[in-house]
C-alpha cells in the first residue's frame, strides 16, 4: 500500500494560526481569557499546564469546535476555520463497524471519491501497523489499537493540522510509545501537530515548541529545549518541579 501523504506544496497555505485577544466565557467567568498566540506550520506544538488550566478549551477554540466570546482567530490571515484539519481525543469515538469501514466512512463525509476511499483507508491502516485488523470490528480492539485506528482515520484525511487531546492518557507504556511513533510520522509527512499531554517525558520527545497554559491564560510560548532548560514564568517553573497538579 502507498503511504498517505499531503498534496505537495499545499499543506502550509493556511498558516500561521493566530489567536488575538481570544476569550471564552460560557457563563459569567471566562474559562480562558486574552489568549494571544501565533503558531507556524513547521513545528510540533505541545500544550502543557495543570489540570483545569484551560488547555482543552484553547484547543477546541483553535479547531473551531468552540466559538470565542471575544477576540479573533485567523488561519493564514483568514477568519474562516479551514476544513483541512482533524482531531483525536483521549477516548476514540468509533462506529459499530470494521476498522476499515470507520476510515472509509470519514473519507466519504470528506467527499473523497468512492474509488479512492478503500485504497487510502488501507494505506492509513498499514501505516499505523493495523493492516491485519482491517475487517475486525473496531470496538473489540484493544484500547491502544482503537487509538491507532482513530489516528489512521485522521491521517487518511490528509489534514494540514492535527489536534491531539491527551491521546495516550489511558494507554499503557507500550501502546503510548506506538502512538508517539505514529504522531512523529504524521508530523514528518507534513501535518502540523498541536497536542495536549500531561506526560513531561512525552512532551520532551515530541515537542518543538511549548505553549504553557495556567489559570485560563497563556503564560509562556517558547522552544521546547528552552522551556525545559529555563522556563520564563514562575508558574511554568513550579509545574516542572511538580508543585502544580
Amino acid at each position: 500500500m502507498g503511504d498517505p501523504k499531503l498534496p505537495p506544496g499545499k499543506h502550509n497555505v493556511m498558516f500561521p494560526l493566530e489567536l488575538r485577544g481570544v476569550s471564552f466565557a460560557p457563563g459569567e467567568r471566562p474559562v480562558v481569557a486574552d489568549l494571544n498566540l501565533r503558531l507556524e506550520a513547521s513545528t510540533r506544538t505541545v500544550l502543557l499546564g495543570p489540570n483545569g488550566a484551560g488547555k482543552s478549551v484553547t484547543m477546541r477554540l483553535m479547531h473551531g469546535l468552540l466559538k470565542p466570546s471575544a477576540g479573533e482567530i485567523t488561519w493564514g490571515g483568514k477568519t474562516t476555520h479551514p476544513a483541512a484539519q482533524a482531531m483525536v481525543f483521549q477516548r476514540p469515538v468509533l462506529l459499530r463497524r470494521s476498522a476499515l469501514a470507520n476510515i472509509e466512512y470519514a473519507l466519504s463525509l470528506a467527499g473523497i471519491a468512492q474509488g479512492e476511499r478503500r485504497t487510502r483507508a488501507n494505506a492509513a491502516l498499514e501505516r499505523v501497523g493495523l493492516g491485519h485488523v482491517a475487517q475486525r470490528p473496531a470496538r473489540v480492539l484493544s484500547g491502544g489499537e482503537q487509538q491507532r485506528v482513530a489516528l489512521a482515520r485522521a491521517w487518511s484525511l490528509l489534514p494540514r493540522i492535527l489536534f491531539l487531546d491527551e491521546p495516550t492518557a489511558s494507554l499503557d507504556p507500550a501502546a503510548s510509545r506506538e502512538v508517539e511513533r505514529i504522531v512523529a510520522e504524521i508530523a514528518a509527512s507534513g501535518t502540523k501537530i498541536v497536542m495536549i499531554t500531561h506526560h513531561l517525558g512525552q512532551a520532551r520527545r515530541l515537542a518543538d515548541d511549548i505553549v504553557f497554559v495556567h489559570d485560563g491564560r497563556i503564560t509562556e510560548h517558547s522552544p521546547a529545549d528552552e522551556f525545559f532548560r529555563q522556563p520564563r514564568s514562575r508558574e511554568a517553573d513550579d509545574y516542572l518541579k511538580g508543585e502544580l497538579p
